[in-house]
């Protein structure tokens, strides 16, 4: 079993890209747009075989590679400049809903499997609205289906502190996009976000 976790990628949106197309951390996308998070960190490439296993971790209970996806998504995590800032890790939430439908949320597995010394977990990011499901959606109707979507606790803990969002996979980023909307208004100093892998956007 082999996964491509070293291609060239974007510290911005993590697409694949050259690392001599990169300008101040950002590809040529990502220069004509503003991402409301500080910068992503990928665990591997979005091929056939990692994006299958993680189909079967996200819908099939195979939480089996559990162990596999957080040893993979860590070590990225380490190698990034941002890692000994990280304050909370901050897993994207299930609407309560869909959590009792699938019995886990993958996000919150993950995070417990990346913790480091100085980081903790944090869900005072909860998501209010059951949204639709996001993969056969283009670009602007996945912004639409999360606008309103998340909501914090009262009394949490995220001003002036620096954060990551941890999801299984991304792909327009409108998810990651308003989470860290959502955290900045609460204070957050920096929003960072770590995914198994960016998959390419669905055509617009």
């Amino acid at each position: 079993m082999q996964f491509d976790t070293n291609g060239d990628y974007c510290p911005s949106c993590g697409r694949d890209v050259s690392r001599y197309a990169i300008i101040d951390n950002k590809c040529p996308d990502c220069q004509q747009s503003t991402q409301a998070f500080d910068g992503i960190v990928r665990a591997g490439a979005y091929n056939e075989l990692l994006r299958n296993m993680i189909l079967q971790f996200k819908f099939h209970e195979t939480t089996e590679y559990k162990d596999l996806f957080c040893t993979m998504l860590g070590a990225a995590l380490e190698a990034t400049p941002f890692y000994k800032e990280i304050d909370f890790f901050v897993p994207v939430p299930l609407h309560w809903m869909r959590r009792l439908q699938r019995g886990y949320n993958q996000a919150a597995i993950l995070s417990k499997g990346i913790v480091s010394s100085k980081a903790s977990i944090n869900t005072d990011l909860v998501r209010i609205k059951n949204t639709k499901r996001q993969w056969n959606l283009d670009a602007a109707k996945r912004i639409k289906n999360v606008k309103g979507a998340f909501a914090l606790r009262r009394n949490h803990v995220f001003s002036g502190k620096t954060l990551c969002l941890v999801d299984d996979i991304t792909t327009s980023h409108a998810t990651l996009n308003e989470c860290a909307a959502i955290l900045k208004r609460a204070g957050a100093k920096k929003v960072y976000a770590a995914v198994l892998s960016v998959a390419a956007k669905k055509p617009d």
